[in-house]
């Protein structure tokens, strides 16, 4: 009879187990590659991941340093357009991560 109740406890357990796990699973994320969070506002012209189909410059490949310094360059336009605008947005640090992050994409 004690065999038989510690099997029925077992059984019982077990979906209570195997759902918990489930969870757990779920929950589990990992990290953005870095500059893709940055690189985000750009999507919206350029292509998502710089992938631009649409007329818009592609910038998915592109020399990192390239994108890097046309960049720090639009920020200091006197008369800014969009882009000059976008760019002012961003730190140094943040460019150069946007710059490596689109420079990885093929």
């Amino acid at each position: 009879m004690n065999r038989k109740i510690s099997r029925l406890r077992a059984l019982l357990w077990l979906p209570i187990a195997l759902a918990s796990t489930c969870v757990a699973a779920q929950t589990v994320t990992t990290a953005p590659p870095t500059g893709r969070l940055l690189a985000s506002n750009c999507f919206q012209c350029h292509g998502l991941n710089g992938k631009s189909n649409i007329g818009f410059e592609r910038l998915a490949g592109e020399s990192s340093n390239e994108i890097y310094n046309e960049l720090r360059e639009m920020r200091t336009k006197s008369r800014p357009d969009i882009m000059d605008l976008h760019a002012r947005g961003y730190t140094d640090a943040q460019i150069r991560l946007i710059a490596d992050y689109l420079s990885k994409q093929r």
